[in-house]
This record gives C-alpha cells, sequence and structure tokens, in this order.
C-alpha cells in the first residue's frame, strides 16, 4: 500500500519588521504547499493600506485561493497575532490545525494582565513606544538584539543580519503596526481555537514569559505547549532544526 504524499497547504506569517524570506529553510523542506508571504509594508510588500487588519485580509485572500479546507496556520510573534485576529474574524472552518510561537495575545500588560511583554510596565511601555516613533535607529537595534537568546543571534541568522532587515522597513509604517500591536487584546480568542494548536515558545526569551505559553495551552480546548530550550524570541531562527521536527510531527498528528 503506497501513502498519498502530504499536500496540506501550510502558511507561515512572519514577526513584526521581519518578512516571509525568514522561513526559507522551512518552506523549502515542506516544498511547494508551503507560503511565507511578506506582510504589507514589510521586506517587497508595498501594498497599501497596511496595519493588521491589512495583514488579515492577505491571510484571508491566501487561504481562500487554496480552495481548501486544511490550511495549517503557522504564526511567528506578530504572524501569530495575526492568525488570531484571522480566526477571530473568520473561525477555523478552513484550518486544519495552528501553530505560534512566541506570543501572547494581548501584548501591553496592566493591572489585569501580567502575561504581555516580558517585565513590562505602562511606563516603560510608552517610554518603548517615544523611541520606535522618534527614534528608530536606536530601537531597531534593540528590536535585533531582544529578537534572540544571545547577543550574537542565530548561527544562520545573525543579530546583524535581523538589524538590517529591521532597518531596512519604513519607520513610520512599523511604529504603526506597533501601535496596532500594543492596541491588540486577543486573550477572549484563545479559548475559541477549536483547531489542534501547538503554542511554541523559546525557553531563553527575552520578550515573552514561559507563562504566556502555558496559559494559551491550558486555556485552548485542543492546544498543547512545546518549548525551544536553546530559544529565545526566535526559534524558527534558532533552532530551525528542532522547530521543524516539533512541526511535523505535530502535522503528523493532525
Amino acid at each position: 500500500m503506497t501513502t498519498k504524499p502530504n499536500d496540506r497547504p501550510v502558511l507561515f506569517l512572519h514577526g513584526w519588521t521581519m518578512r516571509g524570506s525568514v522561513f526559507d529553510p522551512l518552506v523549502d523542506a515542506l516544498g511547494p504547499r508551503a507560503m511565507a508571504p511578506d506582510f504589507p509594508g514589510h521586506g517587497d510588500n508595498t501594498v497599501h493600506p497596511t496595519g493588521l487588519d491589512a495583514c488579515v485580509a492577505q491571510v484571508d485572500a491566501l487561504i481562500r485561493a487554496t480552495g481548501r479546507e486544511d490550511v495549517l496556520l503557522v504564526g511567528w510573534s506578530m504572524g501569530a497575532a495575526v492568525a488570531w485576529s484571522y480566526i477571530r474574524d473568520h473561525g477555523t472552518a478552513r484550518l486544519s490545525g495552528l501553530v505560534t510561537l512566541d506570543m501572547s495575545p494581548r501584548p501591553a500588560n496592566g493591572s489585569d494582565w501580567d502575561l504581555g511583554l516580558l517585565g513590562s510596565t505602562p511606563e516603560r511601555l510608552a517610554a518603548s513606544t517615544r523611541e520606535i516613533h522618534e527614534d528608530w535607529a536606536s530601537a531597531a537595534e534593540k528590536i535585533a538584539t531582544t529578537m534572540f537568546a544571545t547577543r550574537e543571534g542565530a548561527p544562520a541568522f545573525s543579530r546583524d543580519a535581523a538589524l538590517s532587515q529591521v532597518l531596512s522597513n519604513d519607520p513610520a509604517i512599523m511604529a504603526a503596526y506597533w501601535d496596532d500591536l500594543m492596541a491588540l487584546n486577543l486573550w477572549d480568542v484563545v479559548a475559541r481555537v477549536d483547531v489542534p494548536w501547538l503554542v511554541g515558545y523559546g525557553e531563553r526569551s527575552r520578550v515573552y514569559p514561559e507563562a504566556t505559553a502555558l496559559w494559551m495551552a491550558n486555556t485552548a480546548p485542543r492546544a498543547r505547549s512545546v518549548g525551544f530550550a536553546q530559544s529565545g524570541h526566535s526559534a524558527n531562527l534558532e533552532e530551525p532544526e528542532a522547530f521543524l521536527a516539533a512541526l511535523r510531527a505535530f502535522e503528523d498528528g493532525l
């Protein structure tokens, strides 16, 4: 008996200030069924309008274009926020599963929520927002540094490569995305994710606490968590082989 090759579409969604090419090794490993577009205002995508709503519209169009109802969404950082926003607006009828990596459904902490940005307070958030709007060069340095568990970055994607990618974007567009993200509050969507969900996180993340991933895994009905021991915010770049193995194992169980 022969086994039919898996042709399930896999849609990779990149993080803020990045671009789809960060997933190239994973796309190459999965073949033509995998897609990793640039979000509006990122990389080579100059389509307007930009912002999270535009990203959701892009994802919806790409999913519909497949003509399938078994798409696997894989969202890293802001890409996870886009995936949750898509589910909020369109449900899960066209999805077979969800994989997210190191993101919070509500990045800004408050008196009733402490699972957002690691160590962030309203005062620190306000200072970061001012810097992002007024001194993009300094903000970019911090973004590129905190992406990884170590200052050097990943063997195949260094901090300098990340910094170059961050600086290639339009600062005003990135600042507007930041504002969108800081206003985000999707904690109630978590319990409504009714497809299998792999909640990934970096055990050495300097962006979000491990508790965020564990809360989501315990809240969604069909979710489980997986930690990447040597990774910060970017396990797809820091431990690509381990991330691919976890992705394949998850997909095999769908």
